[in-house]
């Protein structure tokens, strides 16, 4: 996982902390709403992503700000929505946010392989149009 951290931190110009607490942000929303064959193939080639994920559980991850709450009203848990409005209300802007999400996918895929990292965003309304 420190791998993972350290890339995203130097891709996207923000602290190691911060590039965590995105990684856990995004890990978990595709958890929550992608396939769940594919997620647990992508969560077993990061090792760390499910602890990861787990401490975001204990911790009471969650929010997102207005973003969140609008797609909380649009029912569910506002999947991609939520988790947009969680990383920018963590303080990344947009463009750190396509950073972290661009290079965590291309990880994904080089730990797990393009056909299940695919299979995921392909599986979640809308995210391919984000990636």
């Amino acid at each position: 996982m420190e791998e993972l951290i350290n890339r995203i931190a130097g891709a996207a110009g923000i602290d190691a902390d911060l590039a965590k607490k995105a990684i856990a942000i995004i890990l978990d929303f595709l958890n929550k709403d992608g396939p769940s064959n594919q997620m647990q193939q992508v969560l077993a080639a990061l090792p760390g992503a499910s602890e990861l994920i787990a401490e975001r559980a204990v911790s009471g991850g969650g929010g997102g700000g207005i973003l969140g709450a609008l797609g909380g009203m649009m029912g569910g848990s506002g999947g991609a929505m939520a988790a947009l409005g969680e990383l920018t209300s963590s303080g990344l802007s947009m463009g750190e946010v396509q950073t972290v999400t661009k290079e965590l996918v291309s990880y994904a895929k080089e730990k797990a392989g393009d056909d299940v990292v695919n299979d995921v965003i392909s599986n979640i309304p809308g995210l391919s149009q984000i990636i």
